[in-house]
């Protein structure tokens, strides 16, 4: 009949998809292909941070004008492993050798861990805080119980009370030399919960902040010595 719709051609609908499924695997051969290639260049171009080597050369590091040479297998934070200017850098070193880990044993991001081999640092730029020895004589005595008690090896030990911001620690110094040594402490904790000093010093214009296993405490000289010692290699004096 003229003009009428003609009926639909049977044959080409099967036609068609017998040509598509013949289409099929090429078409998800070509796409696993494509998508292959893009992983791949985005593995090469993915940024990454060059593990640190035993043998690296030190890195000179500018902390608040203050000059430090490290071993970038010390350095903690794998962004803060670049020479010039930084606001900070976080370190491991051995005790009592007070040298890096090897990089196949990094140490945890948890400091709480504090392995008895290891003394971590911080070094910063000054904040407002009070240097220690000034918390020391105008912050501390407002905190601490009254009554100190001997500590080991002619320290001596202060409680902090139990409604002071310092609460669970203790404060342990070499009262006739408290710039020789100064900790705040905290306590052991149930199970495998260790407690952890906290020692500052301040050279120039930066702070310089450690960490260490309280039980260390029983020999506080050799980790005055340590510390003294650790400062010094890593710190360029100015010329």
């Amino acid at each position: 009949m003229t003009g009428s719709r003609p009926f639909p051609n049977r044959t080409t609908a099967p036609a068609r998809s017998a040509r598509d499924a013949r289409l099929l695997p090429s078409s998800i051969g070509i796409l696993a292909f494509g998508c292959l290639a893009l992983g791949t260049v985005g593995v090469i171009l993915w940024p990454r941070w060059p593990e640190p080597t035993s043998d690296a050369p030190t890195l000179p590091i500018v902390i608040a004008g203050e000059v430090f040479n490290v071993p970038p297998e010390a350095i903690r934070v794998p962004l803060q492993r670049r020479a010039g200017a930084q606001a900070r850098v976080d370190l491991v070193f051995l005790w009592p050798a007070l040298t890096p880990p090897e990089p196949a044993g990094s140490p945890p991001a948890d400091v709480s861990f504090l392995g008895s081999d290891r003394i971590f640092l911080t070094i910063a730029a000054e904040t407002d805080r009070l240097p220690a020895a000034e918390r020391l004589k105008l912050i501390y005595p407002r905190y601490v119980d009254a009554w100190p008690t001997p500590g080991p090896d002619g320290l001596t030990l202060f409680a902090f009370r139990e409604d002071s911001p310092y609460r669970g620690e203790d404060l342990i110094l070499n009262r006739a030399a408290p710039d020789r040594f100064l900790a705040r402490c905290s306590r052991d904790g149930g199970g495998e919960l260790r407690g952890v000093c906290l020692s500052e010093r301040r050279l120039g214009a930066a702070d310089i902040t450690l960490r260490f296993p309280r039980d260390w405490i029983a020999r506080w000289r050799d980790v005055a010595n340590g510390i003294d010692r650790l400062i010094a290699q890593l710190h360029i004096p100015d010329a």
